[in-house]
């Protein structure tokens, strides 16, 4: 399959703080992901300089790659960076432990949805 991946950014050119990716196929979004700064204090002083705010990927696409293209599109390699995941979401948790992500022990229900746990992941260059 062969997806058209779209960018943008806000910010300063040469350290955009928000970032934001589209995948298409055949003129239908399939996914998207954004990241930007820390939102909060907590996350802030894991050491992360960036947090992923959203990925996602139509169930129809998982295993494509298109994941992967999206988080690449908004997270670089040397970014250290702070997410969010579903505690009940076993197949994103094991994608952020490919790309070196860790449980750092910290959980919280959703500001929304009290019963929706999140637990938070982060990859810190050392």
């Amino acid at each position: 399959m062969t997806y058209d991946v779209r960018t943008a950014t806000a910010g300063d050119a040469s350290a955009p703080t928000q970032r934001i990716a589209v995948a298409e196929r055949d003129a239908a979004i399939v996914g998207f992901a954004s990241s930007g700064l820390p939102l909060d204090a907590s996350d802030r002083a894991t050491g992360a300089e960036r947090q992923l705010y959203t990925l996602y990927v139509l169930a129809g696409h998982h295993g494509t790659g298109i994941g992967q293209q999206l988080l690449d599109a908004v997270v670089t390699a040397e970014d250290d960076t702070v997410l969010w995941v579903a505690k009940r979401n076993p197949r994103a948790q094991a994608f952020y432990r490919r790309n070196g992500f860790r449980f750092d022990g910290t959980v919280k229900p959703d500001d929304r949805v009290p019963t929706f746990l999140e637990a938070r992941m982060v990859r810190i260059s050392t």
